[in-house]
C-alpha cells in the first residue's frame, strides 16, 4: 500500500479552476457507487497522468465563500494547500492584468518551501500566451500558460506536475498483515486524546522499526494483543495555522490524505455537539475508498443516559447510508470504552479481508433466487448465473448475468442485503458488480 500524493488547485473565482479541475481528472471521477444518503464532495478526485497517480484538490471547493468574487477567501485556500498538499498548483487568467487576489496567492506561494507550478489558464492563442508575462512582475520565476478549456499546455503541465511529486514509497509485504487505521473527525471531536490513549507514554515510532519504510509519522501500537499502525499521528497533534474559517475544509483534506493510506478509518464524532454534515461526509470519503468504518461516539461520559441515546440515535440518522458501521460509546479523555473499540477495530479488519468460497457462495444465491428472483426488465426475463468473490479489502463480488444493465436499484440492495444477513460483513462496505454473460447454445 502506498499513500497517493496529493494536488490542490488554487487560484481566484472565475480563472478556470473547475475547468482544469475536470480536465486533469478525465473520466477517473471517484464516485462508486450511488447510494441514498450518501454525502459526497465532488471537489476531490483520482488523477492519472503519465504512469503515476494522484488525488487532485479543488481547494475553492472547500472555502464556504468561494462562490462570492467579492469575498473569495484565497488566503486561507492557500493555506489548505500549503498545509496538507504535496504541489499546489495555482491558477491565474492570461486575459487580465494581475489583480490583488493573484498578489495576494503569488504572495504567499512563492517562499512557501513547496513545490508550486504558476499557470496562465485562457491562453488560447499564442498572442494570449504573450499577454502572462505581465505576471512575472509579481517574481515568478515561470508561468506556464494553458488552455484547461481546449487542452491546450495540458501535456505540460502533467510533466510539471510528475517532476514535482513525491517519490512513491511502497510498505514492506509485512506490514500489510498490521492493520492501519486512520482516526479522523471534525475538531475537537477528541482525536488527539483517542491517541494519547492508545499510545500511552511508551509510544513508538514505526520508523524505529528495523526494515520498516513508513513515516515517521505514524505510530506502532500494541496494547492487549491487537497491534495496528496509527495515521498520521504527527498531524493529529499538530497544531493548526489555518484561520478558523478554513478548519472545516481542512480535515477534509487531512482525511483524504489519512484515509489514502488506511484499511480502517475510526469517524470520531463530538456526542456534544452531535454530528454532522461535516461527518457525513468524511463518512462518504471512506466508503467511497472501500476502507472499514468505526463510528466513535466520544464525550458520552457529559451526557445523561438520555441525551446519550438520542445521540446515538440521531448519528444513526445522519449516517444512515452506513448501517453495517459498528458505533461505539466512548469517552476518550477518561479511557472509557476505548478496550471495546480495539476490539470493534479488530473484528472489522477481519470482515474487510474475508473471503466466501464460489461453491458456499453459489448454494447461498441458489436460495436467493428461489426465495425472490429478479424482476423482468421491459418484458425481457432478467437471468443471473453464478456469483463469486473476486477481492477482498473491501470483499468485491460479480454476479453473472444476461441483462447487466437491466437489474433494478432495488434488487441490487436486496441482493447486497441477503449477502450480509448471510455472511456478516460488519464495520466495512461490500461491493456488488455485475457482468454480462450470453447463455450457450
Amino acid at each position: 500500500m502506498t499513500g497517493k500524493p496529493l494536488v490542490a488547485i488554487v487560484g481566484r473565482p472565475n480563472v478556470g479552476k473547475s475547468t482544469l479541475f475536470n480536465r486533469l481528472v478525465g473520466q477517473h471521477i471517484a464516485i462508486v457507487e450511488d447510494i441514498p444518503g450518501v454525502t459526497r464532495d465532488r471537489h476531490y478526485a483520482d488523477a492519472f497522468a503519465l504512469g503515476r497517480e494522484f488525488v487532485l484538490i479543488d481547494t475553492g471547493g472547500f472555502d464556504p465563500e468561494s462562490d462570492d468574487p467579492m469575498k473569495a477567501g484565497i488566503a486561507s485556500q492557500v493555506r489548505l494547500a500549503l498545509e496538507e498538499c504535496d504541489v499546489v498548483v495555482c491558477v491565474v487568467d492570461a486575459t487580465v492584468e494581475p489583480l490583488p487576489a493573484d498578489r495576494e496567492a503569488v504572495a504567499l506561494l512563492r517562499d512557501a518551501g513547496k513545490p508550486v507550478i504558476f499557470v496562465a489558464n485562457k491562453a488560447d492563442s499564442e498572442k494570449r500566451a504573450l499577454d502572462a508575462v505581465s505576471y512575472y512582475e509579481l517574481g515568478i520565476e515561470s508561468i506556464l500558460p494553458i488552455s484547461a478549456l481546449h487542452g491546450r499546455g495540458i501535456g505540460e503541465l502533467e510533466e510539471a506536475i510528475l517532476r514535482r511529486l513525491p517519490k512513491a514509497i511502497e510498505i514492506e509485504e509485512q506490514e500489510l498483515d498490521v492493520p492501519r487505521v486512520a482516526i479522523i473527525g471534525r475538531p475537537n471531536a477528541g482525536k488527539s486524546s483517542l491517541v494519547n490513549q492508545l499510545c500511552g507514554a511508551d509510544r513508538q515510532l514505526v520508523d524505529a522499526r528495523p526494515g520498516t519504510t513508513v513515516d515517521s509519522i505514524d505510530t506502532f501500537v500494541e496494547r492487549n494483543g491487537t497491534k495496528l499502525v496509527l495515521i498520521d499521528t504527527a498531524g493529529i497533534r499538530r497544531k493548526r495555522s489555518v484561520k478558523k474559517k478554513g478548519i472545516e475544509g481542512l480535515s477534509v483534506i487531512q482525511a483524504i490524505r489519512s484515509i489514502e493510506r488506511a484499511h480502517v478509518v475510526v469517524l470520531m464524532i463530538d456526542a456534544q455537539a452531535g454530528v454532522g454534515e461535516q461527518d457525513a461526509k468524511i463518512a462518504g470519503l471512506a466508503y467511497d475508498r472501500g476502507r472499514a468504518l468505526i463510528i466513535a461516539l466520544n464525550k458520552v461520559d457529559l451526557l445523561t443516559r438520555e441525551e446519550q441515546k438520542m445521540a446515538i440515535d440521531r448519528t444513526r440518522e445522519v449516517l444512515a447510508f452506513a448501517p453495517w458501521a459498528p458505533l461505539v460509546t466512548v469517552s476518550a479523555l477518561e479511557g472509557q470504552g476505548v478496550t471495546a473499540l480495539l476490539g470493534r477495530i479488530e473484528d472489522a479488519v477481519a470482515e474487510h479481508r474475508k473471503r466466501i468460497s464460489t461453491s458456499e457462495l453459489n448454494r447461498f444465491f441458489e436460495e436467493v433466487l428461489e426465495k425472490h428472483p429478479p424482476p423482468t426488465m421491459h418484458h425481457r426475463a432478467v437471468r443471473l448465473y453464478y456469483i463469486t468473490q473476486v477481492s477482498v479489502a473491501p470483499p468485491t463480488f460479480v454476479i453473472m448475468t444476461n441483462e447487466p444493465k437491466g437489474v433494478h436499484f432495488s434488487y441490487q440492495r436486496y441482493v447486497m442485503n441477503q449477502i450480509r444477513k448471510r455472511f456478516g460483513f460488519k464495520g466495512t462496505p461490500i461491493r456488488v458488480r455485475y457482468r454480462g454473460k450470453k447463455r450457450g447454445p
